[in-house]
């Protein structure tokens, strides 16, 4: 393990949310621990700053108030769904490869507990469990792409 592979190990860490993570291999051993929250404050400011387009949105739907009443009943709709999010940033899989069908479709009913997708994040495949029980409404993530810490997946219908 090189140090670019240590920095990235950082970075992924300051990323993702963990507080800790333990890496062994047989040359060395890596532990890196974050003490407190601010380290990760700065990773997420450059996204929203990065971002003014939707701030110019809302205020070009403030000035269209036209536009703003369609787009209520559609949040209204998606208020009774849970959101089932990604715990991690890396890459989102539908199943466990290619030739195998996916672990839920639209319509499936899940439990708390089963599989609904993979995540690979540094070469490690960690299975995504769902944590409510109810009917898959919506896939919100196309496969095989990239995923952020805590951006909705799937919308579930609770039964």
């Amino acid at each position: 393990m090189d140090t670019k592979d240590i920095q990235q190990l950082i970075d992924f860490i300051a990323q993702s949310g963990l507080d800790e993570v333990n890496v062994e291999t047989n040359e060395l051993k890596i532990s890196v621990k974050r003490y407190s929250s601010a380290p990760a404050a700065p990773a997420y400011q450059p996204q929203p700053a990065a971002a003014p387009t939707p701030v110019a949105t809302q205020q070009a739907t403030a000035a269209a108030p036209v536009a703003a009443p369609p787009a209520a009943p559609k949040a209204a709709d998606n208020s009774n769904y849970i959101t089932i999010k990604s715990p991690m940033i890396g890459t989102f899989y539908r199943s466990s490869n290619p030739e195998t069908p996916s672990f839920v479709e639209i319509g499936d009913e899940v439990a708390t507990g089963k599989v609904v997708c993979i995540i690979e994040a540094m070469k490690l495949f960690n299975e995504i469990e769902s944590e409510v029980s109810g009917r898959i409404v919506k896939v919100l993530v196309e496969n095989a792409t990239p995923v952020e810490y805590d951006q909705p997946l799937f919308l579930v219908e609770p039964i």
